[in-house]
């Protein structure tokens, strides 16, 4: 019998139109965004024009005034700079929108592609309101190794109003280009480094023990976390040779795995913790994951133990052993926690926890929360990681 088609493809699997992987790919960059119009708005942080990188990024092309630049400030990236940055857009009348930077670029330049044409204002989408779509290409060209923005329909957001930190998402939000170019990572700060390749291995880990996963995505993700747990300490260290190359492809690997699979509890929680303690995601990824291994890990079952082959070890003691190296410690232990019960309902309604592989209780939910804040214990510790007992409901639909 030949295998069950639904679990070799995802239901509907969405990959970016074309994808350009070489250091120096991004030389030229305007020039290979022409195709889509004369006119473009290019969307970068602070640190590319510091280094050097946006000279370089423009080429002949600096000073035309058919490209508008809009520089990202930093931070996690809200509705209020989309809204910003749709108004440059629109007065520049662009034909298509890049972004050149990490996640937070991408998003907010992806919103920005993805709502340009959009009737209404953004904060109407975030709140459910169904998106139109759009015409406005995306190129994507990321200088980070971790969010895997680049190969996804998703573009995370908070709304600083309501403090609610989530995603909006729509077909014609994927990006008609992609330019991998390893050289670009140069830039990044070993805590940089760190923080995304958490949030680079904590995809992958958990779009593989995700209850959506098929075949494809699996190949995708336990590729890119082979690739991300060896190359994450050398890059950390400095090495910007091969390894950079190889961590590079790990998060865009990722980022093709998640977006087709989904997610899990980390980025459950991640969204509702980062928006309220204002914490690089990365970080916020990194510093639950172990306590989410532990509960999921009676559920993974063969996943956790080919995971371990490929991290060459027990997972969780793995990963608490990355952290260390990276010296990523929790920016949570210790502080309070003032509304619990509006993060947990967070938690829960978030579609990354509908796809863990265990179910997941309020009380669940709140056991980690108290582990993450209890300033008595390491929540990366796997002593102090909490495990509720596992029940047959529990593994009713786990991959």
């Amino acid at each position: 019998m030949g295998a069950d088609p639904t679990s070799l493809l995802p239901a509907e699997m969405m990959l970016p139109n074309r994808t350009l992987t070489a250091r120096g790919a991004a030389d030229g960059l305007i020039n290979k965004c022409r195709q889509f119009g004369s006119r473009g708005m290019l969307v970068c942080g602070t640190s590319l024009a510091r280094g050097g990188g946006l000279r370089r990024i423009l080429g002949e092309n600096a000073g035309n005034h058919d490209i508008c630049t809009w520089r990202h400030p930093g931070g996690e990236p809200t509705l209020d700079q989309v809204e910003q940055l749709l108004s440059a857009a629109r007065g520049h009348g662009a034909d298509w929108v890049a972004a050149v930077g990490g996640g937070s670029v991408m998003d907010l330049a992806k919103a920005c592609a993805g709502l340009l044409d959009a009737p209404a204002a953004p904060e109407s989408y975030h709140d459910g309101d169904p998106i139109p779509a759009s015409r406005i290409p995306f190129i994507a060209v990321p200088t980070t190794a971790g969010t895997g923005s680049e190969m996804t329909i998703v573009s995370v957001l908070t709304n600083t109003r309501t403090g609610v930190k989530k995603s909006i998402r729509h077909p014609s939000f994927m990006a008609r280009l992609v330019i991998l170019d390893a050289d670009l990572l140069t830039t990044c700060s070993p805590a940089v480094i760190a923080a995304s390749g958490m949030d680079a291995l904590t995809q992958a880990i958990e779009s593989y023990a995700s209850r959506r996963a098929t075949w494809v995505t699996d190949c995708c993700a336990l590729q890119a976390a082979r690739l991300i747990h060896a190359a994450l300490p050398c890059v950390f260290d400095g090495d910007w040779g091969a390894p950079c190359d190889n961590l590079l492809l790990g998060s865009a690997m990722a980022g093709v795995a998640l977006s087709n699979a989904r997610l899990g509890l980390v980025h459950g929680l991640a969204h509702p913790l980062g928006a309220r303690f204002h914490q690089p995601h990365g970080l916020v990824c990194a510093v639950c994951l172990p306590s989410v291994l532990a509960f999921n890990r009676d559920a993974m079952g063969e996943r956790y133990a080919t995971l371990s082959e490929i991290m060459d070890g027990d997972v969780l003691t793995s990963v608490v052993a990355m952290l260390d190296k990276l010296q990523l410690t929790s920016p949570f232990r210790g502080k309070r926690l003032d509304d619990t019960d509006v993060v947990v309902a967070e938690t829960l309604a978030s579609g990354s926890t509908a796809a863990n592989p265990r179910k997941v209780t309020e009380a669940d939910v709140k056991a980690i929360l108290d582990g993450l804040f209890d300033a008595s214990r390491s929540p990366i510790d796997p002593e102090h990681c909490p495990r509720r007992p596992a029940t047959c409901s529990d593994f009713a639909t786990a991959p």
